[in-house]
C-alpha cells in the first residue's frame, strides 16, 4: 500500500495520516470501505500498533475515517470531513498562491493550474 520514509522529518503517524488521506481522496478506499486493521497495517509497515492507532484517531477526528466497535475502521464520506480541515487547506492554498504570485506566476496561470487540477479530478 505505502511505506514509511525514515528520512522524512515528520513523525511516522503523520506520514501514515497523509498517505491514508491521499488514498481516500483518490478513491482507492471508497466511502464505507473497511480499512486495514491496526494490527495488519502495523505488521505490514513493521511499526508499533500504537502509531497506527494514533494516525487512525487523528483521521477520525478530521472526518476522513470512522470506526465501528468490533468491526474496524472505514473510509468516511466526503461530507464528513470537518470545516476546520477545509479552512486549513484554504489557508495553505492562499499562502501558496501568494508565493507563486511573488515568484512571477500570473493570476491567469494560477487559475489555469486550478482548472487543470479540477479536470484531473473528473478523470480519476
Amino acid at each position: 500500500m505505502f511505506s514509511i520514509n525514515y528520512r522524512d522529518p515528520r513523525p511516522v503517524y503523520e506520514q501514515i495520516m497523509d498517505e491514508m488521506r491521499k488514498l481516500i481522496i483518490a478513491g482507492v478506499f471508497a466511502p464505507d470501505e473497511r480499512l486495514p486493521s491496526v494490527r495488519e497495517l502495523a505488521g505490514q509497515l513493521a511499526i508499533n500498533p500504537n502509531t497506527i492507532q494514533r494516525a487512525y484517531r487523528e483521521l477520525e477526528q478530521s472526518g476522513y475515517i470512522y470506526s465501528v466497535a468490533g468491526k474496524g475502521n472505514f473510509a468516511g464520506a466526503r461530507h464528513e470531513v470537518d470545516a476546520g480541515r477545509k479552512a486549513a487547506l484554504l489557508r495553505t492554498l492562499r499562502e501558496a498562491a501568494r508565493e507563486l504570485r511573488y515568484l512571477g506566476l500570473s493570476e491567469t496561470e494560477l487559475i489555469e493550474a486550478l482548472r487543470q487540477e479540477e479536470g484531473s479530478d473528473n478523470h480519476a
